[in-house]
């Protein structure tokens, strides 16, 4: 068991470099990580479909041999795909994604699907379909949302990486709760991970979330559009120059963080500025709130009311009452009262609050806030079968920004830089502007090296247990 634990530690690249110079042969990483998933996803439930053979590698890439874990929301050949809904617990994926093409030609080996939110809708992995995905950091806790299983399988150890997707903070608010590294890349940055078309999927990014940066900047070089502009590449230094940032506290619903939160968010300014960084406190941007997290969701509601309306047309009986979880029904019943200005009318409070956004940022380099504003919360605080109020109403309450950042298709990250005794880890976000996503990745190698956290281990990990 010991052994478990020794490739544990390495992240991706240095799991790749073993197996380059003929250390370890990718058969044994594959063997060891399935030896990890079956010693404690019973326990953490991140997994949800383990790929007990590996797939042929298509390509020797710079991960070659290494094994990582699909989010459930993205098509893999072979395995079931679920997209944590009850709807679709036996569909089984048949084609590639230009996404998954290039992770193939990578070298990445599939070891299963992570498990997430019904349709990525809720920032809690609880479904009907798989249970409560635990967080490592403290088993009563949630591993967050949507790509909660991701984030609490790199966190135990279980892979060096995982693909996660973020429609509004689910790559970054798990990343957070699990204290791992969780970036977003700007809007259309990499090549498309699904063939669905929607506003809400629109607003989408794929990428990882990773213990170390370079993991998750190697995978960003590897999956980039050729058509969005100038490349990326791999970024492999830290931020060269001084930065001016601008930071704030209050949620875009106008609310204050928890103690231990804003504790973090005092801490990593003090770090900035020691670093050099100019930091400067600002008024958050002004707009609706409550009508953004209302028109956030109603374009939720339109995706799901696609799905469903395209699965009434294609089989012999309509999507069943039982077959989707209450808060989903919810979003559609909601969508469809709204009457065709729904959307327009959702795309109007985008526009109006990316400006205030934009305004209030102008001259900036990066912007500084709490990635949620609570630390994590109990399991079942976010239930799907709670009414579809409460739910907006907390989920309002725990998270920051991060759907802000989607709908402006900024680059953002989660960074793990607060790690208090005896509790969850809080993360820190940075936002820049559209396009700078190297920027924001030279500050994530300079902060982890000013602050390192690859030695920080949950108490339910395989290092921390074997």
């Amino acid at each position: 068991m010991k052994e478990l634990a020794v490739l544990a530690r390495l992240d991706g690249v240095a799991q790749a470099e073993l197996c380059a110079r003929g250390e370890v042969q990718a058969s044994e990483l594959f063997e060891a990580c399935l030896a990890r998933i079956d010693a404690l996803n019973p326990l953490l439930r991140a997994v949800v479909t383990t790929a007990r053979e590996p797939s042929e590698p298509a390509g020797a890439g710079p991960f070659s041999g290494v094994p990582f874990l699909v989010k459930d929301s993205t098509e893999w050949p072979g395995l079931r795909w679920s997209m944590g809904s009850r709807l679709f617990a036996a569909n089984v994926a048949r084609r590639q994604t230009p996404y998954g093409k290039r992770l193939e030609a990578a070298g990445l080996v599939c070891a299963g699907k992570s498990a997430m939110s019904e349709l990525g809708l809720l920032f809690s992995t609880e479904t009907l379909l798989e249970g409560a995905t635990l967080n490592p950091w403290d088993l009563s806790r949630s591993a967050a949302g949507s790509s909660g299983g991701s984030a609490a399988a790199v966190a135990a150890g279980l892979v060096p990486i995982a693909h996660a997707n973020d429609g509004g903070g689910s790559i970054r608010v798990p990343a957070s709760a699990c204290g791992v590294f969780g970036f977003k890349p700007s809007r259309g940055r990499t090549v498309p991970a699904s063939f669905a078309r929607s506003d809400f999927a629109a607003m989408t990014s794929d990428h990882c979330i990773s213990r170390s940066v370079r993991d998750s900047a190697l995978f960003l070089s590897l999956t980039e559009d050729p058509s969005f502009g100038t490349p990326v590449g791999f970024v492999r230094e830290p931020v060269p120059r001084s930065l001016r940032i601008a930071t704030w506290t209050r949620t875009m619903m106008g609310t204050e963080p928890e103690p231990e939160v804003r504790r973090a968010s005092e801490d990593a300014v003090a770090l900035l500025v020691e670093l050099g960084h100019e930091v400067e406190p600002i008024a958050p941007p002004r707009f609706d709130g409550p009508g953004l997290s209302a028109a956030f969701f109603r374009v939720a509601g339109a995706a799901v009311a696609g799905i469903v309306e395209l699965m009434d047309r294609t089989r012999d009986e309509p999507v069943q009452i039982e077959e989707l979880e209450p808060f989903t029904w919810a979003l559609v019943e909601d969508f469809l009262a709204a009457g065709p200005e729904a959307l327009p009318q959702a795309r109007a409070a985008f526009s109006q609050a990316v400006r205030a956004y934009l305004e209030a940022t102008r001259g900036y380099d990066v912007v500084l806030t709490p990635t949620t504003s609570a630390a994590s919360w109990p399991l079942g605080r976010l239930s799907p079968v709670l009414g579809r109020e409460v739910l907006l109403q907390r989920t309002a309450q725990a998270i920051g920004d991060t759907p802000l950042h989607n709908i402006a298709g900024c680059p953002a990250m989660s960074v793990p830089l607060h790690f208090p005794e005896g509790g969850v880890p809080v993360g820190m976000h940075f936002a820049a502007a559209p396009g700078a996503d190297a920027l924001l990745l030279g500050l994530a190698y300079q902060l982890e090296e000013a602050r390192p956290w690859k030695d920080r281990w949950a108490p339910f990990s395989i290092p921390a247990r074997f």
